[in-house]
């Protein structure tokens, strides 16, 4: 099983690079990444790849009566990535955010950030409470 997740992760890499290198303007775009400090389409895809290798390998090594637990603290650390996207987004924009009159934006922003709060907290207590399941019970 293992070498045939292997090979398939191989089979995939290989037909991005082969796509990529075919691809018109595909070398203009990523110098042109490079130039600007960005990444180009090959290294985030790199990345995507090798994040799913590394799930999938975590996931597969736990018992099947941790999976609900596990998934429960992958959607709360997940909500914590909001939340950095959502300080990064107001780090870089806050300036013309603040300075226009976009209501609705704020509001939206704000919501946003009351959502991704009780995804965090309610991912925590639900693995709390699923790993409290778990534990023996003195007597």
């Amino acid at each position: 099983m293992m070498t045939r997740t292997l090979l398939m992760g191989i089979i995939v890499a290989g037909l991005a690079l082969t796509f990529e290198a075919f691809l018109p303007g595909a070398a203009h775009a990523a110098e042109a990444a490079a130039e600007d400090g960005g990444h180009d389409f090959i290294s985030q895809f790199s990345i995507f790849v090798m994040a799913v290798f590394v799930g999938y390998y975590v996931v597969w090594s736990v018992t099947p009566a941790l999976h609900t637990p596990l998934m429960s603290v992958t959607n709360a650390v997940s909500s914590v990535i909001v939340v950095g996207a959502l300080l990064a987004v107001a780090v870089e924009a806050g300036d013309a955010v603040a300075s226009s009159g976009h209501w609705l934006a704020k509001i939206l922003g704000f919501v946003a950030l009351i959502l991704a709060s009780v995804n965090i907290f309610g991912g925590f207590l639900v693995t709390q409470r699923m790993l409290a399941m778990y534990r023996r019970k003195d007597r």
